[in-house]
């Protein structure tokens, strides 16, 4: 079994596959600037928390072409620093992953920028290839008696460099043919889940089925789903997560008819200095996403339209939360930093 390969760095230059172009077409989209990175986050040509941060480091290294022979000055680089910090404000990945950079940036002389923030983004991207594998591993034992499941938006391979975090447990268990059966939330309104999840699922051979969001209630009612699973981009101290909006109502759904609700992001997606979910920051995307999905005009233009891309999951809603660390169950905010003090 084969994961895509999301992105990858060459010669200088950031490749990324186009998944705004899938699944009807699988190609890539070089970035060789920073301006260039900045929008592929942006438009979500690469997107997912882990995704985004490992493209952000390998954005900064973008910042100086690799023919020029000058000492780079470093401010060039803590321009390109500050510029890919706006591109996306909820997923904290992308913060940790330019902190890491900007820590190269201030340490280093001048003239071994150029190297040692290319190593320190390679060291990054390898980073995250273990931390799926280990997510997989600890959450494959949650699942492992599971015969349907069910994930929301896309948190597999195309999200992170291999295999993502909310679908690494079930590829772990792909392996050695006991794999539950997915179902995949459409995820509106960018149907990440039919075109994305379903997309790299059937193309590993887990079998999955797409339903609409509106379904998963009904589903659960009937016995069809035993457990959801889903990823995160932002998650609090005490453990209330962020995630692509649909979320919070599949957690309350789950809640309501007695099932796990897991959620799987490495220790990078925690913003330990934020308690609350509710100060996590909201991205808010334009309206043509809901009002003209790919170009066909749905809603009138006297009508107003609203587009956050996340919603919250309080921690009380969550059954546990799977890192590359092991697994915190009934998360709280004691045993949130227990998990990170045991570390």
């Amino acid at each position: 079994m084969t994961a895509p390969e999301t992105l990858r760095f060459e010669n200088h230059r950031l490749i990324l596959i186009d998944q705004t172009k899938l699944p009807g077409e699988l190609t890539e989209l070089v970035c060789t600037t920073v301006a260039q990175t900045h929008d592929a986050i942006r438009r979500l040509v690469v997107r997912g928390a882990p995704a985004i941060g490992i493209a952000a480091a390998y954005g900064v290294c973008l910042a100086v072409p690799s023919d020029e022979t000058d000492t780079p000055d470093r401010s060039r680089y803590i321009d390109a620093i500050e510029s890919l910090a706006t591109s996306r404000p909820t997923a904290v990945n992308l913060f940790w992953a330019l902190d890491r950079m900007r820590q190269i940036v201030d340490s280093t002389p001048e003239r071994e920028l150029k190297a040692a923030l290319v190593a320190e983004a390679t060291r990054i991207h390898e980073e995250d290839r273990q931390m799926c594998h280990a997510i997989g591993r600890n959450g494959a034992p949650l699942l492992a008696d599971v015969e349907t499941v069910l994930t929301h938006c896309n948190a597999g391979g195309l999200a992170t460099s291999t295999w993502g975090t909310a679908l690494a447990p079930i590829y772990h268990l792909h392996q050695t043919g006991d794999a539950p059966k997915v179902f995949a939330d459409e995820t509106r309104p960018l149907l990440q889940g039919g075109r994305l999840t379903a997309w790299e699922l059937s193309q590993a051979g887990v079998d999955v089925t797409v339903i609409t969001d509106s379904m998963s209630g009904s589903l659960m009612r009937q016995g069809k789903i035993q457990a959801v699973i889903v990823g995160a981009d932002r998650i609090t101290a005490r453990g209330d997560v962020a995630n692509k909006i649909g979320t919070y109502p599949v957690a309350v759904l789950a809640k309501h008819h007695g099932l796990p609700f897991y959620v799987a992001a490495p220790t990078n997606t925690f913003d330990l200095e934020l308690d609350c979910g509710d100060d996590i920051p909201i991205e808010q995307r334009g309206r043509e996403e809901i009002a003209a999905p790919h170009g066909v005009r749905i809603v009138p233009d006297a009508v107003g339209v609203l587009n956050p891309a996340f919603d919250v999951t309080p921690a009380e809603l969550v059954t546990a939360i799977i890192t590359q660390r092991g697994v915190i169950t009934r998360p709280t905010r004691d045993a949130v930093a227990d998990h990170f003090a045991n570390a």
